[in-house]
């Protein structure tokens, strides 16, 4: 929009909403637009005092919003993105008068505003010094919460506001998940229990779902409830389009450690598809299948930063009994497959990879297996013997009954 000047302006606002045009509404009050830049340069000079004189120009709240927006454009010109959080804050709440009692039709805008909000959040709470809180995210969240509210508990007949909900509920989940606030997460999801929506989720658009099941597979899988994680996860893969790298890796990175602790190990043909996966579990994989516990343990100190970053390391610890089981599998070929077999053979296996483990050591490495369920058979404590399964001794690691139960 070459050329536009503040009457121009507030005209593209008061047209898009007399047409009810959220779209079009919402690239008016996008400060990352063109014209964004072409008001900075006509009106950087003025205050928001001095520009109050063009509120009048269309009904309000629109008029004050437009003033908003030039302060907020401005503010961000001149990185100062404190305050330009601050300015955006009171257009939200100026478009929350209009908001509150509108229909479905602006919940583009809002969209997009509140996407601004948070990314204006980030950039504040990004810049802050040592004497200042980064707390700007949080406030963010607390205005999407606000948006949030008015859409669960719309009555409108019409172009529900209730369209909105699973996006603003993805929306203030990446807030808190961005600094650490995981329990307040129910504060937000409760609700939907008692305000009972009128469509299913799977009526909702697609990238909804998947931001849905991505945030419920991670709430999930933070409070190991590793079934519930996997299926919600696994959801928002298949609904996932492939294209969507980022998406689709920031999903296989939980739920690829979920499938191999359950026994599913990825194929080439995926960790191919997705380098990503491959580079961050290909050596634990191999390692697993080839019952290479020194790998396995090198891997892990190598990635410890990148796992404790990502939550990773306690379920990759996890996933080392099965590397365990196939390293005393081999253990057990070797031993000609011997369905009762000396203790004492398993215990100097192991001391190959650790010359201090004790036979009492090995004895509850043993035991822990087989209550696990990744060797069928039993021990006799006072004979130091094992005796195995006359078959399937060492059952493939996806056959066992209840997985995820037996890791808690």
């Amino acid at each position: 929009m070459s050329g536009t000047d503040i009457h121009s302006f507030m005209a593209n606002i008061q047209n898009a909403v007399d047409a009810q045009d959220g779209m079009q509404l919402a690239y008016q009050l996008n400060p990352m637009m063109p014209h964004a830049k072409e008001l900075v340069r006509l009106y950087k000079k003025e205050t928001k005092d001095s520009l109050n004189r063009f509120k009048t120009l269309i009904s309000q709240p629109w008029g004050q919003i437009g003033v908003q927006y030039i302060m907020v454009c401005t503010h961000i010109k001149n990185k100062q993105h404190a305050d330009a959080f601050v300015e955006h804050t009171a257009l939200i709440t100026l478009f929350y008068k209009y908001f509150e009692e509108s229909t479905g039709w602006t919940l583009e805008t809002l969209y997009s505003l509140l996407r601004n909000l948070r990314d204006l959040a980030l950039d504040s709470d990004l810049e802050v010094g040592k004497t200042q809180t980064a707390d700007k995210m949080e406030a963010a969240a607390r205005t999407i919460q606000k948006a949030y509210t008015m859409c669960l508990t719309d009555k409108s007949p019409d172009q529900s506001r209730k369209w909105g909900v699973y996006y603003l509920i993805g929306l203030i989940l990446k807030c808190y998940f961005k600094i650490g606030r995981i329990a307040l997460a129910k504060n937000i999801l409760a609700p939907l229990n008692v305000h009972k929506l009128p469509w299913e989720l799977s009526q909702y658009p697609k990238s909804h779902q998947i931001t849905y099941h991505y945030y419920l597979g991670m709430l999930s899988f933070l409070n190991e409830d590793y079934a519930k994680s996997e299926q919600e996860f696994s959801q928002a893969f298949y609904d996932c389009p492939e294209e969507s790298h980022r998406h689709v890796n920031r999903i296989l990175t939980y739920l690829v450690p979920l499938r191999i602790l359950k026994g599913h190990l990825p194929s080439e043909e995926l960790m191919m598809r997705y380098p990503f996966v491959a580079n961050l579990f290909g050596t634990f994989v191999e390692a697993i299948r080839t019952g290479d516990l020194q790998k396995f343990d090198d891997a892990v100190e190598i990635q410890e930063k990148q796992l404790l970053q990502l939550n990773l390391y306690i379920t990759i610890e996890k996933a080392r009994e099965a590397c365990m089981r196939s390293y005393l599998r081999k253990v057990w070929i070797w031993a000609g497959k011997e369905s009762r077999l000396p203790i004492a053979t398993f215990h100097g296996a192991l001391r190959l990879r650790n010359p201090n483990m004790d036979f009492a050591e090995t004895e509850c490495i043993l035991a822990n297996l087989i209550f696990k369920g990744y060797i069928r058979g039993y021990m006799s404590h006072a004979m130091k013997m094992i005796v195995l399964a006359n078959t399937n001794a060492f059952p493939r690691l996806a056959d066992r009954p209840e997985p995820f139960k037996e890791l808690l």
